[in-house]
């Protein structure tokens, strides 16, 4: 099979010939900056260098997926605040940042008219068309979206919203919901531009911030309003360990979610049955960064073995992830995830 038919028929629940290779989340590398003889910074500001780069991972190690943007500032930009890209850090890969926030938690919050015209989100919509006809026919294309907690984390005062959040859930609750509406408007324009998927990442709502009870009452609905009312597929993904809260992750109504390497993916299986799509979840860092080819092999039949129906960064690839890592990743998956 093609890798974009392997990647959308796991989604649609369809047969495949075997395990997907593939993410929902950042995906740049260093090797592809070198290929195409790109700096970092420059990936987040130029539709054709992010559309390179990111079908790069496929064409170099068969990475069966092309996902962008890169970064996770794409929204709060759009909704007035200042980005850094760090324009003047040479060959260093260093993540653009937000400079200023523009909202507080009890004041309500202006959606622009014209969202899907501000800040980098034609750019975005630009790279996407630009990959569906370069690779297009040959691997998934898919985008990620901030999820209404973790944008609120972007636009706000983090402690102020965590705070907040216990003492005055009913005002986080009025700033989840705006940003619910900002998902769905920025998700369906992603969808139009031509993403095959959208990865929903609710980062900043794993267990060790919010409780399970918290979860339940304050991030879950606005996740389901938003997926709701996005096409699938849509894939849940959620940081840190997500055992305690991974029912209520499936009930969202996703088509898969995504998990990190803190998840003990035999215990969610066994929680979930077999009816649920669970990807992951190999430590980004530790393992596909840092570990050798052998331990790559190990993780991933490990992964298999306990049950994910996608192997999955836990989180964005590292960009200077060693080669011959991302082809140990791919290899193992093609090696034990015969269906």
């Amino acid at each position: 099979m093609k890798a974009r038919d392997r990647v959308l028929n796991i989604l649609h629940r369809k047969k495949v010939d075997r395990i997907p290779c593939f993410s929902g989340m950042g995906c740049v590398t260093v090797e592809g900056l070198k290929k195409y003889d790109t700096k970092f910074w420059e990936s987040h500001l130029n539709p054709e260098k992010m559309a390179k780069l990111s079908a790069s991972t496929f064409e170099l190690f068969k990475f069966e997926s092309a996902v962008v943007p890169f970064d996770l500032c794409v929204e709060a930009e759009a909704l007035g605040c200042e980005i850094n890209f760090y324009k003047h850090s040479e060959d260093r890969i260093i993540y653009p940042t937000i400079k200023s926030k523009i909202a507080e938690i009890g004041k309500d919050l202006e959606i622009p008219e014209d969202l899907v015209e501000q800040g980098r989100i034609p750019l975005v919509c630009e790279a996407i068309e630009l990959l569906k006809d370069s690779v297009g026919d040959e691997v998934a294309i898919g985008c990620f979206i901030l999820a209404p907690f973790t944008l609120a984390g972007q636009i706000t005062d983090l402690t102020d919203l965590l705070k907040n959040s216990f003492k005055k859930p009913d005002e986080v609750g009025k700033l989840l919901q705006t940003n619910s509406e900002i998902a769905i408007q920025i998700a369906k324009e992603f969808k139009r531009a031509g993403a095959d998927f959208i990865t929903l990442r609710e980062d900043g709502a794993p267990s060790e911030v919010i409780s399970p009870r918290m979860f339940k009452s304050l991030i879950q609905p606005h996740l389901i309003n938003v997926i709701q009312k996005i096409d699938s597929p849509v894939i849940l993904h959620i940081c840190g360990d997500t055992n305690q809260i991974v029912k209520m992750m499936w009930e969202c109504g996703a088509d898969a979610i995504s998990v990190e390497q803190k998840n003990d993916i035999a215990r969610s299986r066994e929680m979930l049955g077999d009816e649920a799509k669970i990807f992951g979840n190999l430590d980004p860092f530790n393992t596909i960064s840092q570990g050798t080819p052998k331990e790559i092999d190990e993780a991933v039949k490990k992964a298999i073995n306990h049950g994910v129906d996608a192997v999955m960064p836990g989180c964005d690839l590292w960009p200077d992830v060693p080669p011959e890592n991302i082809k140990a990743m791919v290899r193992a998956t093609e090696k034990y995830g015969m269906c």
